[in-house]
C-alpha cells in the first residue's frame, strides 16, 4: 500500500514562510493526483491545493497567489510552499495521493493520506 509522510510543519509568525513535504512509499504503483488539506481545530478538513499527473494545479481561493505545489517524481515527493503565511491558516496539513497500485488480485485503485504536519501561524 502507498504510505506518505508528511514534514516541514511548525510555528511560524504571521507573514512567514514554509515549505511542507510529503514522500511517497510503496512498490508497483502509478500516481494520478496529489494534492494538500488542512484541517482546523473544530472545522472540517478542507481543500488547499492539488496537482494531476499531467501537471494541471489547482487551489483553494484563501491560497491563491500564496501558495504553490509542486511534484519531484524523482524523489516521489510533492511539496507545498506556502508564504504571507496568517494566522488563519494555522492547522494540521494532509498530503493526499490516488492512484493505481499493484496487488495480489491485479490493478486497484488506491486513496492514501498522510498522518498530518501541524502548521501553526502565531506571534
Amino acid at each position: 500500500q502507498v504510505q506518505l509522510v508528511e514534514s516541514g510543519g511548525g510555528l511560524v509568525q504571521p507573514g512567514g514562510s514554509l515549505r511542507l513535504s510529503c514522500a511517497a512509499s510503496g512498490s508497483n504503483y502509478s500516481i494520478d493526483g496529489v494534492g494538500w488539506y488542512r484541517q482546523a481545530p473544530g472545522k472540517q478538513r478542507e481543500f488547499v491545493a492539488s496537482e494531476t499527473s499531467g501537471g494541471t494545479t489547482a487551489y483553494a481561493d484563501f491560497v491563491k497567489g500564496r501558495a504553490s505545489i509542486s511534484r519531484d517524481n524523482a524523489k516521489n515527493t510533492v511539496y507545498l510552499q506556502m508564504n504571507s503565511l496568517k494566522p488563519e491558516d494555522t492547522a494540521v496539513y494532509y498530503c493526499n495521493a490516488v492512484g493505481r497500485e499493484t496487488s495480489h488480485t491485479g490493478l486497484v485503485d488506491f486513496n492514501s493520506w498522510g498522518q498530518g504536519t501541524q502548521v501553526t501561524v502565531s506571534s
